[in-house]
Parts: C-alpha cells; sequence; structure tokens
C-alpha cells in the first residue's frame, strides 16, 4: 500500500487529484480506497473516499422500473448526478461538497454522508463502470485524473463476493446464485474496461 500511496502523492501537481478505482464486482475496490485513503492521510495528504455506489437508485425506483431484479447494472445507477458530483469535484472552490453513500445493511443510497471539504488533495472514487462506455458512463473517464483497474483471479473474486452478499443477509444458494447471474453478468461489462486503465493493480 506504502507504493500506490507514493505513486499517488508523486502524481499531486494540482490543487486536486480524482483517482478513480475500476473492477469487477467483489473485487475489493472499496477496500482498497479505503486503505489508499488511510495511507495518504497516514502520510499527511488530506483524501477522502468516494463512492460510485452512493448513486444507486433507490429500491422503490428500481422496483418501479422493473430493474429490481438485476440490481447493480449500469442502468440501475444516477449516471448523469455521478458525472455532476465529479464535475463538481474537480474544480474544489472554498465549500464542502458532499455525496452520497450507498449503506448495504439498509440496501439503500444516503445522501450527503460524505463530506469532501475544498482542502481535500485526493479524492479516490471507485466502482463498477468508471472505464465503461454504454449508458452514459463515458462521461466519467475524462473527469478523472487517473483510473486504475481492480485485477483479482475470478475464483478468489467470486468467493469474497459470496460471502459478502451472505454476510449482508442472503442464504448460502441465493448468494451464489446472485453471484453467478446478475453479478456475472455485470462483470462481463465491466472486463472491457481494463484495457482503458491508466494502471493495473494486482491484489
Amino acid at each position: 500500500m506504502t507504493e500506490l500511496a507514493d505513486e499517488v502523492l508523486a502524481s499531486l501537481v494540482r490543487p486536486r487529484l480524482l483517482l478513480g478505482i475500476a473492477g469487477q464486482p467483489g473485487a475489493g475496490k472499496s477496500t482498497l480506497a479505503s486503505e489508499l485513503v488511510g495511507a495518504l492521510l497516514a502520510a499527511g495528504t488530506t483524501a477522502v473516499h468516494v463512492p460510485m455506489d452512493g448513486f444507486h437508485l433507490a429500491q422503490r425506483e428500481l422496483e418501479w422500473l422493473g430493474r429490481a431484479d438485476r440490481k447493480g447494472a449500469p442502468d440501475t445507477f444516477d449516471v448523469d448526478g455521478y458525472v455532476a458530483l465529479l464535475a463538481r469535484l474537480r474544480a474544489p472552490g472554498g465549500r464542502t461538497v458532499y455525496a452520497p453513500e450507498f449503506r448495504r445493511e439498509i440496501e439503500e443510497p444516503v445522501a450527503g454522508a460524505v463530506a469532501v471539504g475544498p482542502d481535500a488533495r485526493v479524492v479516490v472514487t471507485e466502482g463498477n463502470y468508471l472505464l465503461h462506455d454504454d449508458h452514459g458512463w463515458d462521461q466519467v473517464r475524462g473527469l478523472l485524473d487517473t483510473v486504475w483497474y481492480l485485477d483479482l483471479p475470478q475464483t478468489t473474486r467470486v468467493e469474497r463476493l459470496v460471502a459478502r452478499l451472505e454476510r449482508h443477509g442472503r442464504s448460502p444458494d441465493d448468494a451464489r446464485a446472485w453471484a453467478s447471474g446478475p453479478d456475472e453478468r455485470n462483470a462481463r461489462l465491466v472486463a472491457p474496461g481494463r484495457s482503458r486503465a491508466d494502471r493495473i493493480v494486482r491484489r
């Protein structure tokens, strides 16, 4: 982690750096983002983790749209809202910007849960579709200074994903069915973005 943090610190040539971490479901994007922010803070650099998952559409809206059975697909997020937030974060002024956060314990996004102060030098944002080129996600890449792709062996990734689904209340059979169904379809959509990343991170 020290090596990755040093790499980020060496690239701080602007008042604020926006770093994206893309990867398939279960790759460990949130964990990497949290560890990286912790390392940057320990080095004396103000950093904040802003997850893309905060822009999940509400469960009620997904049900109304008929998309609840494939939650996590590209069109189950407010991509325009995410793009607008990134544009605000690229131009730090004298005010705090608030971002939403997805709370897995209630399976809903919560508005205004993440504060990005005007002194934040590094914003780390992570999610499946930072390098996706459809459904409006193609607007994201140009707003990020650099994007890493987190690579993990398929077997390890799926096992972690199943374990996470079980931790959040799914039965073992249901967790495996979701991981091999909707999440695997999403993983296949994410994979082509690997070639568009600035750096491949292997864990």
